[in-house]
């Protein structure tokens, strides 16, 4: 391991964002799409396990993991040499034809798809191109028209998946109409599955029109929010009475990140899609989608495909990535959310009043404060400390640090956290 990774961190040497992290932003502002949501001025260029080294020489402990993706952490020297060796090989041929590492990588998430049925997948470069894909395969099989979405989701930002999409109003803001066909029922509670029954069935769509249910088993960018035991299992009862197709959007809480493979498996529920991205190839974009063999057989030549999708490189990566997820760091992911879960409670236990709930599992961890203000104020002051978290939901830090986080770097984490937290609150 090299001696960044090994690094003491956090380790300043400027304030943060130093001056030329400060230049840097000013460059950027000229040039690239106001659109794209900056959290606050990071500027990293080089990265190894869970240490960033910024643009001015400062180490910062990093629990976001570039939102959930670095999941075996930033440049492992494993998934770096497979990414090599792949690079002087093959770069780029077409899904068009038959590349041999684009099915060796769908055998490999079939193998690991949690559905008992054989399954077929196929291979993108996003989440949200995971989804779009996930839902016109559901229409196609179904021969129905509706898919059924959660509020607090967040599915992606191309038309069909933002049209899913019901964490934040402004995601749908100046871009209307959606697609039709969505519905957006509550989300989370064992209460809330009666909506389907008094509400969707019987107001608004009959049962056998609806083609998906569409749900994150642990709701990402919608505030960290876990949901109640027997909700997960009570919609696919409702799946199962109805013939509608139930898809499993892992891209944020898949890829080991709560000590499973994917988060669904949490509640022993088998989807019958599952979209993934994100961690599955350690940084390298690779988006799927896995589907039962019943489903996925019904379509044929041209119905769906792409050019870049399952390209080699990022195959490369992600067969590594898996490797490494069974090989261990799943099991890391359970250890260290545990001390993460613990530490974090015994700080919101000396801060009652700010602190409103502490909730996750494994490396899937969200702190929810009394109010948006807090949250984003939290996330400051970690942040001048050196510490890397970001915002979710309404008033949720959420902390998705890589899985290879070790118990040393957790414990640094939470002391952070603790001073941070303690700040705020002692300015009120």
């Amino acid at each position: 391991m090299s001696s960044l990774a090994q690094a003491s961190v956090p380790h300043l040497v400027t304030e943060l964002p130093g001056p030329k992290a400060k230049a840097h932003v000013e460059f950027d502002r000229q040039w690239s799409s106001p659109s794209v949501p900056r959290a606050y001025p990071v500027v990293p260029v080089r990265a190894e396990g869970c240490v960033i080294e910024d643009i001015d020489g400062n180490l910062l402990l990093d629990f976001n993991a570039g939102i959930a993706v670095t999941s075996t952490g930033h440049c492992h020297p494993d998934v770096v040499a497979k990414i090599q060796d792949q690079a002087g090989k093959l770069l780029h041929y077409s899904a068009d034809f038959y590349i041999p590492l684009y099915a060796e990588m769908c055998a490999e998430l079939a193998r690991i798809a949690p559905m008992k049925e054989k399954c077929r997948v196929f291979l993108g470069n996003s989440g949200t191109e995971a989804v779009e894909g996930s839902i016109k395969l559901a229409r196609y099989a179904t021969h129905r028209q509706y898919i059924v979405a959660f509020l607090g989701a967040f599915h992606g930002r191309t038309y069909g998946s933002v049209s899913l999409t019901a964490s934040k109003a402004k995601y749908h803001a100046g871009f209307g109409p959606m697609l039709p066909g969505i519905f957006h029922a509550p989300f989370g509670k064992v209460e809330d599955l009666r909506w389907f029954d008094d509400v969707l069935f019987d107001k608004l769509c009959p049962p056998e029109e609806v083609a998906a249910i569409i749900l994150e088993p642990i709701q990402g960018e919608g505030g960290y929010v876990v949901p109640e035991e027997g909700f997960v299992k009570g919609l696919r009862e409702i799946c199962d009475r109805h013939g509608i197709v139930l898809i499993a959007d892992e891209v944020q809480a898949g890829a080991g990140r709560t000590g499973r493979m994917w988060s669904i498996q949490n509640w022993g529920v088998e989807p019958d899609i599952v979209a993934t991205a994100k961690g599955i190839a350690s940084g390298m974009p690779l988006g799927a989608f896995i589907a039962r063999d019943s489903l996925m057989t019904k379509w044929g030549p041209g119905a769906h495909g792409t050019t870049y999708g399952g390209n080699p490189l990022a195959c490369a990566a992600a067969i590594e990535t898996i490797r490494l997820l069974e090989g261990g760091l799943m099991d890391n992911a359970k250890a260290r959310g545990d001390e993460l879960l613990a530490g974090l409670r015994e700080i919101a236990r000396k801060h009652p009043g700010l602190v409103k709930d502490v909730r996750g599992i494994g490396l899937m961890i969200g702190v929810e404060f009394d109010t948006h203000e807090h949250a984003d104020a939290v996330e400051w002051a970690a942040f001048q400390r050196g510490l890397l978290t970001l915002t979710a939901g309404k008033s949720v830090v959420r902390m998705a640090p890589p899985l290879v986080l070790t118990a040393e770097q957790a414990a640094i984490g939470l002391r952070i956290f603790g001073e941070a937290v303690a700040e705020v609150a002692a300015k009120g």
